[in-house]
């Protein structure tokens, strides 16, 4: 059970990096960007172009960061200057960083074996490969969630928030919501690039296809924290969102050990939010039902 378990909380962690840029653009911005699918293999592109060129790790990560933001900030520089819907900015980023991607890497996947990641610490001092990336997964989250929940505490991120919850109150406030949109949507994909250069280190190679789906399972860690962890404040919001990804990765671990064929896992994915997203009208359905059967 360990050998599945252990594994299985390691990855949830990297990927819950994705799942909070997605949760700042979905629940704080409200907005659906889809570019985080290029940006993700964006992030793993750009670490492992550096690491196999030889640049400290941390260059590596300091550049999928920058990267990540900057693919962010065309995106929200399409929606806000040029008024293309989010959704459609989102698409064209996306588009567009395919061939970004291929260009940075030079041809279509790049193996990191044999190579020094951010995980060889723990091997070298003693760790096996899968408690090394539990704990690099653990920090890594620890120190997003306590700098997201920090940076959303100062008066610029109240400033966000206030814009994706009332834009017209905040710009009547003197809030410019041209750029609290392109600063939430830089700061989220750099999240998800990040979490690209740590995924990507971890498979032990970087691919430009390797964000297909990326949008579904960021959706999938939001809505399943939310609904079994609540949302009383922020911080419970952002803890809430780590551990929904922890449960994902454990659901997606589950059915994969009951025998579904692992070409089956996207649509299971697309049913599991579709069911999780129409489970608060599920919930009001039955408590009316509850109430006219009592009546």
């Amino acid at each position: 059970m360990l050998n599945v378990l252990l594994p299985t909380i390691a990855q949830g962690l990297l990927w819950s990096l994705l799942a909070l840029g997605v949760y700042i653009t979905f629940r704080v911005l409200d907005i659906a960007d889809l570019s985080v699918e290029g940006t993700f293999p964006l992030g793993a592109a750009v670490a492992a172009t550096c690491i196999t060129a030889g640049h400290p790790l941390w260059v590596a990560f300091a550049l999928a960061i920058a990267a990540g933001c900057a693919a962010g900030a065309v995106t929200g520089l399409l929606t806000t200057k040029l008024r293309i819907p989010a959704l459609l900015a989102g698409i064209l980023t996306m588009i567009g960083l395919y061939s970004v991607n291929l260009r940075v890497m030079g041809r279509a996947n790049i193996s990191l074996l044999g190579y020094d990641t951010v995980y060889s610490w723990g091997t070298g001092a003693g760790l096996t490969e899968v408690q090394a990336t539990l704990a690099v997964g653990l920090a890594a989250a620890a120190v997003v969630v306590g700098a997201v929940y920090w940076f959303f505490g100062t008066e610029i991120g109240l400033a966000l928030r206030a814009t994706g919850f009332n834009p017209q109150m905040s710009r009547a406030q003197g809030v410019n919501t041209d750029t609290m949109v392109i600063l939430g949507l830089l700061v989220s994909n750099g999240l998800v690039a990040l979490s690209g250069a740590l995924i990507a280190q971890s498979g032990g190679f970087a691919d430009a296809g390797m964000g297909i789906g990326t949008i579904v399972i960021g959706l999938a860690s939001v809505i399943i924290g939310e609904v079994l962890f609540g949302t009383r404040s922020f911080k419970n919001c952002l803890v809430s969102v780590i551990l929904g990804s922890i449960v994902y990765r454990l659901v997606i671990a589950i059915v994969l050990e009951m025998g579904m064929p692992p070409n089956d896992l996207k649509l299971f994915t697309a049913i599991l939010v579709a069911l999780a997203l129409s489970l608060p009208l599920i919930q009001k359905k039955y408590k009316e039902l509850s109430h006219r059967r009592a009546a």
